[in-house]
């Protein structure tokens, strides 16, 4: 039977990680989006151990996913999920709830929602430039597509594609799988039901229009479309003369 996520969370942390300076339980739990399938997530700091890692249990009638890390290494982890856009560790720690601190929750917790506030990097007008032509290509093949699985995958590429491009336009923290529509929501929760709606009636109908109209869309601030004189990687040739 399962007792509550933070008594569980408690039984766990003394159990597998008693010496560890502090804990905290994050997720949906945490969120208030819990389902049956739910499980916990646990991240510890722990000064004995030399690196992170994570490791999944079952206790308490919960699956538990552990993230461990001492003093100083998820501080690597905050970085490299910024560099990526997708906060998963520092969101984890801003919304957890504390369930053992010897002291040092704060400091971490702050340096994570600083983080948080900051958002991604800004994309550089030769990144913008380089998707835009990604979004052109993926939507021509889509367009002309008339294999109805093979269509299906395109779509789900070009979904992930419009996503990326708006969020990351718009230096917001982007997503995957459940977290493509949460970032979306974030950023713009009438956006977000364009989107979806877009991408919904093209799986049920097989409808293009409503998501070719999106992408040209979210690309005509940006010039448009890019195919035509786009390069990647070329080099000036060598002149043999010289």
């Amino acid at each position: 039977m399962k007792v509550t996520p933070k008594d569980a969370a408690l039984k766990f942390i003394n159990s597998h990680f008693p010496m560890c300076q502090a804990a905290i339980l994050a997720g949906s739990v945490v969120r208030g989006e819990a389902t049956e399938t739910s499980d916990l997530d646990v991240v510890i700091f722990d000064q004995n151990f030399s690196s992170s890692y994570r490791e999944s249990f079952i206790e308490c009638g919960w699956a538990i996913e552990a993230f461990i890390h001492n003093l100083t290494s998820y501080q690597a982890f905050f970085q490299s999920d910024r560099d990526r856009a997708m906060p998963s560790l520092p969101r984890m720690v801003s919304e957890g709830i504390v369930i053992k601190d010897e002291g040092i929750i704060e400091t971490i917790k702050n340096e994570a929602n600083v983080l948080l506030a900051r958002g991604p990097e800004k994309w550089s007008e030769e990144t913008i430039r380089i998707k835009r032509y990604f979004l052109t290509d993926t939507l021509d093949d889509y367009i002309g597509c008339l294999n109805r699985a093979e269509g299906i995958f395109i779509a789900n590429r070009l979904a992930e594609l419009v996503s990326e491009f708006v969020l990351r336009t718009n230096q917001h923290w982007i997503g995957t799988s459940k977290w493509t529509v949460r970032a979306l929501k974030n950023y713009d929760i009438h956006f977000a039901e364009i989107f979806v709606d877009a991408f919904d009636i093209y799986y049920k109908t097989g409808d293009k229009n409503k998501v070719i109209h999106l992408v040209n869309q979210i690309l005509e601030p940006f010039g448009g479309q890019l195919f035509e004189g786009f390069s990647l990687g070329k080099k000036e040739a060598l002149n043999p003369l010289k």
